[in-house]
């Protein structure tokens, strides 16, 4: 597709060994097209449009999309010395989420409270609708583990390593690699959470997701939400995150998460992710150049990326969007 040259007054990045300036690049991944906004060395601006699925031409659409911009054949290797940074925004994990294609997932949990998140809240939006489409769980197994701290951090129960041991075992044998543990009151007392952790991963689990760590917040069913799709969707995403890394060497890479803040490739965490992709074009309509505008006004945003579409709205006081809890994304 057909990339454009635009001007820019944009200050240039410099190489700090040579003098000499570097390209940058920001990349919008979605499910239909790849967009690029490239900075030259002379500072001028670059856009270019891929479609993000075309096996026959290329493995990935941003990587295809640098490679056409510095005009890097196939088979070579992409100049790392010769790039600043590269920063982007994808919808894989959105869309392995809606599509369910992330990890087969086993959740650990409280005795007692296998079902805590497929209860929730009830919060329906027909709340007396006898015929309810409960959503589909992102886990597929529960571990119930015997061990209970109470709310003072007492220990009423010990933890029982021995069956965890076996009945992770069991999950493990049967293809299962990523585990997310949620147990009672883990987010402040956390040794028995740990402890499933470390058995976990002496299993030989590729992912452990824990909720002290993922998101050490009270509620059980919102930590458990969390801690969930996190492990369901960080090894979907840390493989697109390795394979882009892999390809550009020591390129400074970047990814937006969904508050809308950059991170650095190695901790992009799937919690983090669901809304990667349209995060970007928020913040670029809502930054500070933009306030002035925004003062007397506010602004619809809206995102169609298959198979979703978002609406935001912004003013002079916040951004919003509609609250969704993140298991109930796709009915059954």
């Amino acid at each position: 597709m057909a990339s454009h040259t635009q001007n820019s007054p944009a200050s240039q990045t410099t190489d700090q060994t040579t003098g000499q300036p570097k390209w940058q690049f920001w990349i919008d991944r979605g499910g239909t097209f790849t967009d690029i906004v490239a900075r030259k060395p002379d500072g001028s601006l670059l856009t270019h449009k891929l479609l993000s699925e075309n096996p026959e031409r290329y493995a990935d659409a941003a990587i295809q999309g640098i490679r056409e911009l510095l005009d890097v054949p196939a088979g070579e290797k992409i100049p790392a010395e010769k790039i600043e940074a590269v920063k982007m925004g994808t919808t894989v994990a959105t869309n392995a989420l809606l599509e369910r294609k992330g990890d087969r997932t086993v959740l650990v949990t409280t005795t007692g409270f296998r079902d805590a998140l497929r209860i929730a809240y009830q919060n329906r939006p027909k709340l007396f609708d006898r015929n309810i489409r409960l959503p589909e769980m992102l886990y597929e197994r529960v571990i119930e583990a015997d061990g209970r701290f109470d709310a003072q951090g007492t220990e009423l129960t010990a933890l029982d390593r021995e069956n965890l041991r076996r009945d992770l075992q069991a999950a493990f044998d049967d293809g299962i690699r990523a585990c997310a543990i949620v147990f009672m009151h883990g987010y402040r007392y956390t040794a028995h959470e740990n402890a499933a952790a470390e058995i976990a991963r002496e299993i030989g689990f590729t992912q452990v997701s824990v909720s002290n760590q993922v998101s050490p917040l009270m509620k059980l069913v919102s930590r458990g939400d969390t801690t969930v799709v996190d492990a369901y969707l960080s090894p979907i995403l840390r493989r697109y995150v390795d394979q882009v890394a892999g390809e550009l060497g020591g390129v400074k890479l970047m990814f937006m998460q969904s508050n809308g803040g950059l991170t650095d490739a190695a901790k992009f965490q799937g919690k983090d992710a669901i809304l990667s992709g349209p995060a970007g074009g928020v913040v670029g309509m809502c930054g500070p150049p933009k306030w002035m505008a925004l003062i007397r006004s506010s602004v619809l945003i809206w995102a169609a990326h298959r198979p979703t579409f978002r609406i935001m709205t912004a003013n002079m006081n916040a951004i919003s969007k509609p609250r969704l809890p993140v298991c109930a994304c796709a009915p059954r």
